[in-house]
C-alpha cells in the first residue's frame, strides 16, 4: 500500500509595510484600498490557502529623528480589514498580528471571538510582543515591560483570552469568568457566545528561545525564517520536542516559515529576475540603512556601490527607531566584511546576500519539489508565502505551483472543512467549563 505523502499548508501574507514589495514596479498598487486585500485574499482562497496573513505596526518608523521616508504609511488595523474580507471569501483563514503589550485580554478576545462568528469559524490571531518604549510612547506606556516580562504578560494574555471563549457553555449558556495573576485581574461576564472553533487559531511569531517555548506552550502555528533546509531541519526538530512537556502532541503545532518565491519559464530565467528584483527591493538609500542598522553610525556620506565601512559599530547608537536589531552588531559586522573581501562585494551587495528571507526560485516545478522536500524532510509543514507585488504577486504562484502541488498528491485540491483549523488539521479544543 502506498502512503500518503504528508500534506503542506499554505498561507498568503499581505505585503505592504517592508522592503520586500517593489514599489517602483508599475503592477504595484496601493496598500490601502480594499480592493488589494480583496484581490490577494480571493487569489489566496481560488488556490485553497489556509489563511491570509495581515501584519501590523503601531507606530512609523524614524531614521534619525525623522519618519522613515521608506516606509509604507497608513497601514490599517487588521481586524477592521479582515471582517471586510469575510464578507468576500468563504472558506479562507483569516489572521491578523495584535500586539498582546498594547491591548488588553477582554476586548481582544471580544473582537477575535467577533471575527470568529461572522467568518464561520475562520479567525486566527497572530501574538506579537514589544519591549520598545519608542512604539510604548503611542500608549502611554513607554518601556515598562523587559524582554523577559512582555513573554510572561502575552502567555497570561493567552490564557485570559482562552478563559474568556470558555465562559460560554458549548450550548450557549454564558457564566461569570474571574482570574487574577501577574498581569490581569479582572472579571465579569464575556459579551460573545462561544465561536465556531471554540478558540481562534493561535500563531506565535519570533526565533528566539523565548519565543519556541512560548510557541511550544500556546501556539498552534509558528510563523519563522530559516535561510537552508538543514537549518530548517534544526529549528523544527527543536520546537516539536519542546511539546512533549507542556503536554502536546507534535501535531498540535505547524511550523510555517515566512519565504519568498520567483518563477520563470527556465530555472536560469528565474534566476536573472530574482537578482533584479531584489536590486530594486535593497535600493541604494535601503543599502546604507541596512548597514546603519548595523553600525548603529551615520553612514550616509558612503558609496552604496563601494567597499564596508573600515569602522567598528557604535552598539549604544540608535539611528533607526521601530526595527528591531538583529543580534551582535561586531560579529554581524565582522561576518559582512568576510563575506564582502571573499567575493569583492559592494555595500549594496552585501545587503543584498544577507538580509534577503528564504527563497524558492525557478519554473513551477522546480519550486514544486524544493517546497516538497522542505516539508518532507521535516523542515516545516507549510509556508506564509510573501510576495513582493501588491496585490498580484501571488496569482503566478497559484496559477503555476498550485496545480503542480496538487499533482504530486502533497495539497489540497478542495477545501474539506469550514474551518480554519480544519484546514490545519488541528483539533478542537476542549471545552474547560
Amino acid at each position: 500500500m502506498t502512503a500518503v505523502p504528508k500534506q503542506m499548508h499554505l498561507a498568503a501574507h499581505f505585503p505592504g509595510v517592508n522592503s520586500t514589495t517593489v514599489w517602483a514596479d508599475p503592477r504595484s498598487k496601493s496598500q490601502i484600498d480594499f480592493s488589494s486585500f480583496g484581490h490577494l485574499a480571493r487569489t489566496a482562497e481560488r488556490g485553497l490557502f489556509d489563511f491570509f496573513f495581515l501584519a501590523e505596526g503601531l507606530r512609523l518608523r524614524e531614521h534619525k529623528g525623522e519618519i522613515h521616508d521608506l516606509d509604507v504609511v497608513g497601514r490599517p488595523e487588521s481586524l477592521t480589514v479582515l471582517n471586510a474580507l469575510a464578507a468576500v471569501t468563504e472558506r479562507l483563514g483569516l489572521a491578523a498580528t495584535v500586539n498582546a503589550t498594547f491591548n488588553e485580554p477582554y476586548e481582544l478576545a471580544r473582537r477575535l471571538a467577533s471575527l470568529d462568528h461572522l467568518s464561520g469559524g475562520r479567525a486566527a490571531w497572530n501574538v506579537v510582543t514589544s519591549s520598545d518604549a519608542f512604539t510604548g510612547e503611542n500608549f502611554r506606556r513607554g518601556g515598562y515591560l523587559d524582554r523577559a516580562d512582555r513573554y510572561t504578560r502575552a502567555a497570561e494574555f493567552v490564557s485570559v483570552a482562552r478563559t474568556l471563549w470558555d465562559s460560554w457553555t458549548p450550548d450557549g449558556t454564558p457564566r461569570p469568568f474571574a482570574h487574577s495573576g501577574q498581569h490581569f485581574a479582572i472579571e465579569g461576564e464575556f459579551t460573545v457566545p462561544r465561536s465556531p472553533q471554540g478558540h481562534p487559531v493561535v500563531i506565535q511569531a519570533g526565533d528566539s528561545d523565548e519565543g519556541r517555548e512560548f510557541a511550544a506552550s500556546t501556539a498552534d502555528v509558528i510563523f519563522t525564517r530559516h535561510g537552508t533546509l538543514e537549518a530548517g531541519r534544526a529549528f523544527y526538530a527543536d520546537v516539536k520536542q519542546r511539546l512533549a512537556r507542556h503536554g502536546r502532541r507534535p501535531e498540535d503545532l505547524k511550523v510555517m516559515p515566512g519565504v519568498s518565491f520567483v518563477l520563470g519559464g527556465t530555472d536560469a530565467e528565474a534566476q536573472e529576475r530574482a537578482a533584479e528584483i531584489r536590486r530594486r527591493q535593497v535600493s541604494p538609500q535601503n543599502a546604507i540603512l541596512a548597514l546603519e542598522l548595523v553600525w548603529g553610525r551615520d553612514l550616509s556620506s558612503y558609496d552604496p556601490e563601494g567597499p564596508l565601512p573600515d569602522i567598528d559599530p557604535d552598539p549604544d547608537s540608535v539611528l533607526v527607531q521601530g526595527r528591531v536589531k538583529a543580534g551582535d552588531p561586531f560579529a554581524i559586522a565582522a561576518q559582512w566584511r568576510a563575506l564582502s573581501e571573499a567575493k569583492g562585494l559592494s555595500i549594496r551587495q552585501t545587503v543584498i546576500e544577507t538580509t534577503s528571507r528564504q527563497s524558492f526560485i525557478g519554473t513551477a516545478g522546480s519550486v514544486a519539489a524544493a517546497l516538497e522536500e522542505f516539508v518532507s524532510k521535516d523542515a516545516a509543514d507549510g509556508f506564509i508565502l510573501v510576495p513582493h507585488l501588491t496585490p498580484g504577486g501571488l496569482d503566478d504562484f497559484v496559477d503555476q505551483v498550485v496545480p503542480v502541488l496538487q499533482e504530486r498528491g502533497v495539497f489540497r485540491t478542495e477545501y474539506t472543512g469550514s474551518t480554519l483549523r480544519s484546514h490545519l488539521g488541528l483539533a478542537d479544543p476542549v471545552w474547560k467549563g
